[in-house]
């Protein structure tokens, strides 16, 4: 494990489980971790990220990032387990929210209730610029999975209350501009780290590129990010 601050982040080299239980309260969960999809068979699921999720003819080459072979039953149980040690850290009524996309949606609203949150909704991200397909439907969408560190008041006269929408509608970063080959639009997670308050603490334990980091830090949080990549963390 290694660990280094800079400003308001403290970034952590190594794996997410043994990581999270050393860390103090933090105020939200927002995090992209590993779908283990991309595909219909286990032989699909099983390749490399490098062939799962960059298409033919690319020339920008993404480095692999691990996690991402897992079958779904032992999926769920990892993703059930670190949940769990997130919400272990976090402030009563935190927000904690994961990606997904379509294949893994049900296992991963499954996840985050053996994890112990309580799952309160689904927001929506169209990529806008997804590719077509004759005569099927466009998949446009991925998918933000929410839920709450137990429960969580609704204060309608909060005055630094956040009103989301439940769709977000932001293009994928294009491939000359990514430096992972699933990183998510930093517009996206703008929006998505006001859930935490003004110098409160955002948690990402899977933090690739950096995005939420980089959202949290412009919108005036503090962010604490772990990644098991050291190529991606340098």
């Amino acid at each position: 494990m290694r660990r280094e601050v800079i400003g308001n982040c403290e970034l952590y080299l190594g794996d997410c489980l043994e990581i999270l239980p050393t860390l103090d309260k933090v105020d939200a969960v927002i995090t992209d971790p590993p779908y283990s999809s991309g595909g219909f068979t286990r032989g699909d699921r099983s390749l490399q990220t490098s062939k799962k999720y960059q298409g033919t003819g690319l020339k920008k080459y993404f480095e692999e990032f691990s996690g991402d072979n897992r079958d779904q039953r032992s999926w769920i149980m990892w993703m059930s387990i670190w949940i769990s040690l997130a919400l272990r850290i976090s402030k009563p009524g935190a927000m904690i929210c994961l990606f997904s996309d379509w294949r893994q949606l049900p296992a991963t609203t499954d996840a985050l209730q053996s994890g112990g949150a309580i799952w309160r909704g689904i927001a929506v991200w169209d990529k806008i610029n997804a590719r077509p397909f004759p005569n099927r439907f466009r998949a446009t969408a991925e998918y933000i999975i929410w839920g709450t560190n137990g429960p969580k008041k609704t204060d309608t006269k909060d005055k630094d209350a956040v009103y989301l929408p439940g769709v977000f509608a932001y293009s994928s970063p294009p491939t000359c501009q990514r430096v992972h080959s699933t990183q998510k639009p930093e517009a996206l997670l703008d929006n998505l780290v006001q859930l935490a308050k003004q110098d409160e603490i955002v948690l990402d334990p899977f933090m690739g590129s950096g995005t939420t980091g980089v959202a949290a830090v412009k919108q005036g949080r503090k962010f604490i990010g772990i990644e098991l990549s050291e190529y991606y963390l340098t």
